[in-house]
């Protein structure tokens, strides 16, 4: 099983989730669009900071690989397209290409920062923000202990990178790194952790029979109840984000 298995229902991450489309604004910021750029936005979700992007004034352009979550992208009335962010097709097309809480959910990066570099013009900048070195630590634990005490081994799918391994990525395509930071964001839920583990990690669930899907959740909640619930019953993810901007060098 893979990060191929997650599977996207807009509605249910509008939801439980879209407080990460919220905390994305501080990359918008990092980015800070300007009017006319023309802006690929990269694993744009539903459309939810794409959208904020164009009210910039950008012309900007979604893309992801779930033709859900760009179909309603596409209802919000922004030009989104699905495709693999591993294989990038455009040349010295976009002044900017921007990430949110994407880039984590692509194991190849070294394919994708290849992509991105191509993608812009000279001097164009490469923004984002994703899951960093201790991303949902604690979440990933609770959820490999319990598929272990089902004799079942499986490592985290995610990238999660340190500063070092991405500064390094970036380097080696020739990007000039601005900045780059891992801030540690202990992340308030919408609901129950239950809903995140749901919505996210499915790469974790499918791997058991539907039947047993339900329970496994259950005693993963029952695990993190006492790190990650607190008094009044609000629940929180252990989020550490990779922030950086970065600058396609004059050749």
């Amino acid at each position: 099983m893979s990060l191929s298995d997650q599977k996207w229902d807009p509605q249910k991450y509008a939801a439980n989730a879209r407080f990460v489309s919220d905390l994305g604004l501080v990359a918008v910021q990092l980015l800070d669009p300007q009017p006319e750029e023309t802006i690929l936005d990269l694993g744009c979700g539903d459309g939810a900071l794409t959208l904020k992007l164009a009210r910039y004034g950008c012309h900007v352009i979604g893309l992801d690989s779930s033709a859900t979550m760009i179909a309603a992208a596409k209802e919000l009335g922004l030009e989104a397209i699905v495709a693999d962010g591993h294989k990038l097709d455009y040349l010295d097309k976009f002044d900017a290409v921007f990430s949110n809480a994407a880039l984590h959910w692509m194991p190849r990066p070294a394919e994708v920062i290849s992509g991105v570099w191509n993608a812009l013009k000279p001097g164009g900048r490469f923004v984002g923000e994703f899951g960093g070195f201790g991303n949902v630590a604690k979440i990933i634990a609770a959820l490999e202990v319990q598929l272990s005490m089902r004799g079942i081994r499986f490592e985290n799918p995610w990238f999660f990178p340190t500063l070092e391994q991405y500064s390094q990525l970036l380097a080696g395509r020739g990007f000039k790194v601005a900045t780059i930071e891992l801030a540690p964001r202990l992340t308030p839920l919408p609901g129950d952790i239950a809903a995140w583990l749901e919505t996210f990690a499915l790469s974790y669930t499918s791997i058991l029979p539907v039947e047993e899907r339900s329970n496994y959740i259950c005693e993963v909640v029952e695990m993190l109840r006492p790190v990650l619930c607190d008094a009044n019953e609000c629940w929180h993810a252990d989020y550490v984000r990779l922030r950086f901007a970065a600058v396609k060098t004059q050749l």
